[in-house]
């Protein structure tokens, strides 16, 4: 059951011109990921997580991160009951299936660790009890570029669970008068119209899980981030959840493309989207004008892929 197209048809009726990005977000969702959209406001970030939770069924709660906003307002709390003398749970924000986490590097680290659990345990846990999340669940998070106003860095054990990163970027100049007439014709997000159940969803991504990756396929991704650690530019690479990352992302692109093989161009397509938030450059590469993208096509092109078609 593959309905990729129908759901991408559907969120493009809100979210005009960046049909890589869609494509790049429903293969994430699909192979259990999180998502890191780092970029500026007004872009559209929160239209398109809305719109996919509407062609996807899920429930969806969004979350503004403030200095000033707790933990307990994301995994929730306990209070007393007096009627029923016992601790009852007030569930957080992060009870449900699409997490939006807008701004997350306003928060504080406390906050943001709040986040840890849940995205990498799929359970939140509040005075010493466990609660777990509805299934599906995934986070879309939005951090502003490192250095604006009023944002710190996340930490590298936020980073690293988060499947990708992507940058959605200004539309172009007809994309955006496209924007402009479909907000003159009242085009909203009650446009986009349900594709398939959380339980057919469900079915999906067992679907991509099990698209075959050859030894062949798992050598070269292991290459891929093992080359990484080795790069005379880059002070720290990719872990083995890179690899995890790469290879349920290959799959699930695969599977969106109607195979139910890996080649080594499906590898090699989310390469960048895998890496480019779990690395860091030497200050050598950054004075030699070598940013992350080119450093990675570096690596890319030094490890010699596999003959599978």
């Amino acid at each position: 059951m593959n309905k990729s197209k129908e759901i991408i048809s559907e969120v493009k009726k809100v979210f005009v011109g960046k049909d890589q990005i869609l494509a790049r977000v429903l293969t994430a969702i699909l192979a259990g990921g999180h998502i890191l959209l780092e970029d500026i406001p007004g872009v559209g970030k929160t239209t398109m997580a809305l719109a996919f939770s509407k062609a996807l069924a899920l429930d969806y709660n969004r979350m503004q991160f403030t200095p000033d906003v707790l933990p307990s307002d994301i995994v929730g709390f306990t209070v007393f009951n007096k009627n029923t003398n016992q601790m009852e749970y007030k569930k957080g924000a992060i009870i449900c299936n699409l997490f939006l986490a807008d701004e997350l590097n306003r928060a504080t680290s406390r906050t943001q660790a709040a986040l840890l659990e849940a995205m990498e345990e799929n359970q939140v846990t509040v005075d010493g009890v466990s609660h777990p999340l509805p299934k599906p669940f995934m986070v879309i998070a939005t951090q502003n570029p490192a250095g604006a106003a009023g944002t710190q860095l996340l930490p590298d054990s936020q980073i690293d669970r988060f499947m990708i990163k992507l940058s959605i970027g200004y539309p172009s100049a007809q994309s955006e008068i496209e924007i402009l007439n479909r907000k003159q014709a009242g085009s909203s997000i009650k446009d986009v119209k349900q594709v398939v159940t959380k339980e057919e969803l469900e079915q999906m991504k067992q679907e991509a899980d099990k698209v075959y990756a050859a030894p062949q396929i798992l050598d070269y991704i292991v290459k891929l981030v093992g080359a990484t650690r080795k790069n005379e530019f880059i002070a720290c690479g990719g872990s083995p959840r890179a690899s995890l990352a790469l290879l349920s992302m290959a799959k699930a692109g695969a599977w969106i493309q109607g195979r139910d093989y890996v080649v080594p161009e499906d590898v090699q397509t989310f390469f960048y989207d895998c890496m480019s938030h779990r690395i860091h450059l030497k200050p050598e590469g950054e004075e030699a004008g070598r940013g992350v993208v080119k450093v990675l096509e570096g690596v890319l092109n030094a490890v010699t892929p596999p003959a599978i078609r």
